[in-house]
Formats: C-alpha cells, sequence, structure tokens
C-alpha cells in the first residue's frame, strides 16, 4: 500500500459542541482504513490513530496529510518511528487531497445532512451504520 492520506473535518453537535472526526484513507483501494471522532482532538491523538488503523503488515510508505497544526512534532516523529515517509500538501491547494476531500463530502451529504448529532458516540453510530 504505498499512499494513504489523512484528514480532519469537523460536525456541530445539538449543544453546539464542535466535534472533530479523523479519516484514514487508503489511496490504493480507496477504502477507509480507519476513522475515529474526539472534542479535543492532539498530536498524540492523532499519532495513536494512524498507529491503529496499520497492522504491521499494512504500514504505509507514504502518508500524505495538510499542514495543520496538529500535526507537529510528536506527530511527525511517531510516524517516522512507525517508518512512514510524510508527504505535505502545498499551503492552500485543497485539490492535493483530493480523494479524502470527495470522501469527506459524501460523508457530509449522505450521513450528516439530515441528522442533528447529539454526541461523539452517536456520531461514531451514524457513521458506521451499514444498514442504509
Amino acid at each position: 500500500m504505498p499512499f494513504t492520506e489523512i484528514d480532519f473535518f469537523t460536525i456541530s453537535t445539538a449543544t453546539f459542541r464542535i466535534l472533530f472526526c479523523l479519516v484514514v484513507l487508503r489511496q490504493d483501494r480507496r477504502l477507509i482504513a480507519h476513522f475515529n471522532v474526539t472534542a479535543n482532538p492532539t498530536a498524540e491523538w492523532a499519532a495513536q490513530q494512524v498507529a491503529e488503523a496499520f497492522p504491521e503488515e499494512t504500514i504505509p510508505r507514504f502518508l500524505i496529510h495538510d499542514r495543520e497544526s496538529i500535526y507537529g512534532e510528536f506527530f511527525r516523529q511517531r510516524i517516522r518511528n512507525i517508518g512512514i515517509e510524510e508527504v505535505i500538501t502545498t499551503p492552500r491547494s485543497p485539490w492535493h487531497n483530493t480523494i479524502n476531500g470527495r470522501l469527506i463530502g459524501a460523508i457530509r451529504r449522505e450521513r450528516l445532512n439530515h441528522v442533528i448529532v447529539l454526541n461523539e458516540h452517536h456520531l461514531c453510530i451514524i457513521l458506521c451504520d451499514d444498514s442504509e
């Protein structure tokens, strides 16, 4: 698996809290490798999600991400230790992370636009529901 993309998007809850959803997408098959939701994202949390997304035998060679501050030194060091090389997109260039961008748009249109999210657990249920 040569390339993997990672990106965050935000969701407002019924109580006006902001939740952050991290999506890890495998480019070779355009499959979601991992996602998780938190109200307080940190570099440590994001690095742990990447580590959980890939068991040893499926570690990607490259990880594409944007220049968000959450991908700080701790995050960068952790993915280097795992053996993943970073590919950081150029500033103000959303087309460099297009597959994940389209996925996030589809998630919003198909799962979130017609639902009021209550909390982190409720959002995970909405995103995991395969009955539709």
